[in-house]
């Protein structure tokens, strides 16, 4: 039987952990010893790139003739037009080169001067806008990354009161290119927006004869806006993506608030304490009115007692996500977001935190399709396989887990998608005890994977549609004994405190995850009751959490490998800080299975593929550096690694998502890695079975709008830390 009590964590310790993340920074004490080999890299590291003042290196992608595209994301408004509005845009003038030498252009010094920091730099070519934030799209009806209503109304703080996840189509995300023609000068550009109601916009885009790329805004799209997406609930959050093997742009939703467990807190753990307080997650209070503002409530109710819930921030949009799918917004007071429940139409958590397949990519209307057996996260990105089977995943936040989906047949062999077969697996740490107290650059992880459980995506789907039809007032009615008409105030407390007691009883509970847990132990994952199969699916990380696995990686950031890699290639997982429950650091000594010295820079691993597309070690490639370190090693170390895009002849884009540390800058930039030519010699384009397209046997993909030559794919992130 599972041990439901194994982590007997003092109060004190589980607040000082969450309060360690609460802030959205790397938790660095400014006299933060050194850990040897931070920082480290295990091959070469190169700057190609600073993106402007405030913005991240997002959505970077390489088109087959090596041409570089990606976002400029939340760029500080006081920087000069045009980089002051979020857009996309490539690098005109410059191409990767393929042929193995590896010295297509020279670094890229720091940005040292006002004019520097505040404009996109590269080392060879001009950044050069495609398009930008709010630009009229689709014939002038809608502005570009901008969601609506029903109705066809801007859902922006300008028209609704409320908390929005980040300002309308300021955030600019992921970037595939879906070729139409069979030289590749022609396609669409799929692009996610990291908000909430979240948006994937599609735009032509076609190369001019002198190699310049242009954009048809006229006839761009906001897929958000469509009956297909608006039918699948929409999205959220959509952050980082993949180009997948049969050609379709997938976007990843970065569901920062589905733990309902904060950081190394397990369902275990409330059982053994009697209450939830100190561990209760966001998700338990989904469907609170004004979701968002649980964590002052909390801070209120409970006084130094108080702690923080995990995503609570990431409740912001939740109500704007309702009004997406046509609630009335009985909410709204004048310029305020009240309490007063919304009672009409309301999101279904377990529909948000998938991989959505952008289907019949060329269609007048793309078909989007989630890949519910994929299991709920905060999904950066996934990593499908040449076999077309295998998918690896990052789920960003401070105790969460990398996760493996194998399917029964290639994914794109079902002719309906929602008959998708698989098994979803998460990772255990199996050395933990040998790498103990060691700095993470000799330290090889070595994994075995836990059978979580097998389903269909049909299956998954009617298990998730049993909540659809639950609202904020049940909220109120499931919890208190309070007439909530009679006095709201004292309602909403009542269901809050009794919430952090025993737990959101509208959604899966706490008893269900335990006893699938002791199922899962005493059975096997085939052994589970019928009607707690869904437990794994719909809660992924507490049920992993629950057997053993290792969910302690601070911000799984990316995961990419080369294009139709083969077993003996790698894949590279980014894990942007490593430190918290994955480290020994003060206050974490006794939290966790792995006990890692701590680098707040990040690590970069990577796994080889075994012949069934299995992965047991991970590899330290890149070690960032101690938050301690000075500008002399600050500058040219990468910092917080955020996404990972793998080349066709083996080297690694790797974009920050950064704290400044010690550096004498703050900008985020773009590096290069090359890995030891021994291990990883440049692959020329021509290699058979190597090809952006996958396997070699890409005519029979379904949604591909036209026979081509292989692709370029791209890869990118987020901006929080604490989720």
């Amino acid at each position: 039987m599972v041990d439901l009590t194994r982590r007997n964590l003092m109060e004190a310790s589980v607040a000082a952990a969450l309060g360690a993340s609460v802030t959205g920074v790397a938790s660095a004490a400014p006299d933060d010893p050194d850990t040897p080999l931070a920082p480290h890299v295990d091959g070469e590291l190169k700057r190609f790139s600073s993106t402007a003042l405030g913005a991240e290196v997002t959505g970077p992608f390489v088109f087959e003739n090596g041409a570089l595209l990606y976002s400029l994301q939340h760029p500080s408004r006081d920087n000069p037009a045009p980089y002051d509005e979020a857009g996309i845009g490539y690098f005109s003038g410059f191409q990767f080169e393929f042929d193995g030498s590896n010295d297509d252009f020279d670094e890229l010094s720091t940005p040292q001067t006002n004019a520097e920091q505040q404009t996109v730099r590269g080392a060879d070519g001009e950044f050069t806008f495609l398009a930008q934030a709010h630009e009229a799209v689709n014939g002038g009806t809608e502005e570009l990354g901008v969601v609506q209503t029903p109705d066809g109304e801007n859902i922006t703080t300008d028209a609704f009161a409320g908390t929005q996840y980040g300002d309308a189509a300021y955030n600019p995300d992921c970037n595939q290119f879906v070729p139409t023609t069979d030289d590749g000068t022609e396609g669409y550009l799929f692009t996610n927006w990291e908000n909430s109601p979240g948006n994937v916009s599609r735009i032509p885009i076609s190369r001019t004869e002198d190699g310049e790329w242009e954009a048809d805004l006229e006839n761009a799209i906001n897929i958000a806006n469509t009956e297909p997406m608006r039918d699948l609930g929409g999205t959220r959050i959509n952050c980082y993506g993949d180009l997948s093997p049969w050609n379709t742009m997938i976007s990843s939703e970065e569901n920062y608030a589905h733990p309902r467990v904060s950081l190394a807190a397990t369902v275990g753990d409330i059982f053994e304490a009697g209450t939830g307080k100190g561990r209760r997650g966001a998700h338990e209070f989904w469907n609170r009115p004004n979701p968002s503002a649980i964590q002052s409530a909390v801070d209120d109710y409970y006084g130094d007692d108080a702690w923080g819930i995990q995503g609570y921030w990431a409740m912001t949009g939740v109500e704007f996500l309702a009004y997406y799918l046509g609630a009335d917004p009985v909410d709204q007071d004048a310029d305020e977001n009240t309490t007063q429940p919304i009672g009409d139409v309301y999101p279904n958590p377990y529909r948000y935190g998938y991989h959505v397949d952008i289907r019949e990519p060329a269609a007048d209307t793309p078909q989007p399709v989630k890949y519910y057996v994929m299991g709920r996260a905060a999904w950066e990105s996934p990593d499908i396989q040449s076999d077309r089977k295998t998918v690896y995943g990052c789920s960003d936040g401070d105790s969460k887990g990398i996760y493996k989906f194998v399917a029964d047949e290639p994914i794109d062999s079902y002719d309906d998608p929602m008959d998708i077969a698989g098994t979803l697996y998460a990772p255990k740490v199996t050395n933990a005890e040998a790498a103990r107290e060691l700095p993470p650059a000799e330290v090889d992880l070595e994994l075995e994977w836990l059978e979580l459980g097998h389903a269909t995506n049909r299956e998954v789907e009617a298990w998730i549609a049993v909540y659809d039809d639950i609202t904020q007032t049940d909220y109120l009615e499931t919890h208190a004994e309070t007439d909530w008409e009679e006095d709201l105030e004292a309602a909403l407390e009542e269901a809050d405190r009794e919430v952090v007691d025993n737990g959101n009883q509208d959604y899966i509970t706490d008893e269900e995850i335990a006893l699938w847990a002791e199922q899962w132990a005493d059975e096997g994952p085939d052994g589970v009751s019928p009607d707690l199969r869904r437990v794994p699916f719909l809660e992924t990380r507490a049920a992993a959490k629950e057997i053993g696995a290792t969910i302690e990686f601070n911000k799984a950031e990316g995961v990419d490998s080369v294009d139709g890699a083969e077993p003996g290639d790698y894949v590279y997982f980014a894990i942007s800080e490593l430190n918290d429950d994955l480290s020994n650091e003060e206050g974490y000594e006794d939290v966790g299975d792995v006990q890692l010295e701590r680098v707040d820079g990040g690590v970069v691993y990577r796994a080889a593929l075994e012949a069934d597309f299995n992965v047991s070690t991970l590899e330290p490639a890149i070690v960032g550096p101690d938050a301690s370190d000075p500008a002399a090693v600050a500058d040219d170390a990468l910092i917080n690694v955020d996404n990972v895009l793998v080349m066709d002849d083996g080297r690694v884009l790797c974009c920050e998502d950064a704290d400044q540390f010690g550096r004498s800058y703050s900008n985020d930039c773009l590096y290069v890695y090359e890995p030891p030519e021994n291990d990883f010699p440049g692959r020329p384009t021509e290699h058979p079975g190597r090809g952006r397209g996958g396997t070699g046997d890409e005519d029979d993909a379904p949604g591909r709008p036209a026979e081509h030559p292989g692709r370029g794919r791209g890869r990118n992130g987020d901006d929080e830390a604490d989720n």
